[in-house]
């Protein structure tokens, strides 16, 4: 059989199987009752190169008319047509999941929950919502014809989860098809966010998204002016100074002269030699006692005391025979 199902009032798929369960070739035709012509399907939805539905955009839809759909499956050289049940549009709406989900907390311990539905029509709907809190075990769920509901007693030392879904009501169509649950919003004492789904929506992108690619980005551009900027690596990582580069014109060029490599003249180079002479002073050692002779014996003079001349050493003085003259 064919399923069909109106998206809100802004497109429709009709669906036959899946790849798994088709063995042959198919192909839809619809038309309105007493309205149109048959028409074949524009788009055809498909699964690696079979067709298993069929996609209606809204200038193809006509809602309160009676809808039929024709399934042609060819297969062998051979054709079988598949007729479906007539079918009314407003009877297969699903409208589209509730936004901005809004709590307040109103005196009396009561909490006030209220939504918006992207659905045109919002006369056509009603709602449920379910909530349970940190400490319950199951959901509690009810059904709520406007877009307001109120919780009348909550406890500040829980914190509450609440969903919300749409269906069109019994005046505006005969259908069981529910919107899928909205996002959650939460409140309480520990809860990590109030207030509606956007700003929680917000803030999961902030701290799983934007987050973590700044950080990439920004250790990207630090490795880049590590490798290219020269005074980044110098501050980072200061050479030790090696001095010994101010010293090759000492060596190389003049040889190790340093007055020279300081620039000092030459007058003053020379200033500094001594400009003074020491007399040589000669140290001889005198014969044996038992030889000694006075030179006066000889003479019949005696010597005559040179200016600078040790006396005789003394008796016990380890110089007694000798004697040191200048």
């Amino acid at each position: 059989g064919v399923e069909c199902v109106l998206f809100n009032e802004e497109y429709m798929t009709c669906t036959w199987g899946s790849r798994e369960t088709l063995m042959a070739n198919y192909s839809l035709y619809y038309w309105y009752e007493n309205r149109s012509p048959v028409v074949e399907c524009k788009h055809y939805l498909q699964d690696r190169g079979i067709s298993i539905g069929c996609r209606l955009n809204q200038s193809e839809i006509i809602q309160f008319q009676p809808f039929h759909v024709l399934i042609n499956a060819s297969l062998g050289g051979r054709t079988l047509e598949i007729p479906s049940e007539r079918m009314q549009l407003q009877d297969l709406v699903k409208p589209e999941a509730p936004v901005n989900l809004t709590i307040r907390n109103m005196s009396n311990n009561q909490l006030q929950l209220t939504w918006t539905s992207p659905y045109p029509k919002a006369q056509c709907l009603e709602h449920a919502v379910k909530y349970r809190s940190n400490k319950d075990t199951s959901w509690t769920e009810h059904q709520v014809k406007g877009d307001i509901f109120s919780l009348p007693s909550v406890d500040y030392e829980k914190y509450y989860t609440f969903y919300v879904r749409s269906k069109i009501n019994s005046y505006c169509g005969s259908t069981q098809l529910w919107s899928e649950w909205s996002v959650p919003v939460v409140w309480g004492s520990n809860s990590t966010s109030k207030g509606t789904a956007e700003e929680q929506l917000h803030w999961f992108w902030i701290h799983t998204v934007l987050i973590p690619i700044a950080s990439c980005l920004l250790l990207l551009v630090l490795v880049i002016l590590l490798v290219r900027m020269e005074r980044v690596w110098v501050i980072l990582m200061p050479r030790i100074p090696n001095p010994s580069k101010n010293f090759d014109e000492l060596f190389i060029t003049h040889n190790g002269n340093f007055q020279e490599w300081a620039g000092v003249p030459k007058d003053v180079v020379e200033s500094f030699k001594p400009n003074y002479s020491e007399n040589i002073c000669y140290v001889s050692e005198l014969p044996p006692k038992e030889s000694y002779e006075p030179l006066w014996e000889s003479s019949n003079h005696p010597p005559s005391v040179m200016p600078g001349a040790l006396a005789a050493p003394h008796e016990h003085s380890p110089y007694k025979n000798s004697y040191v003259g200048v």
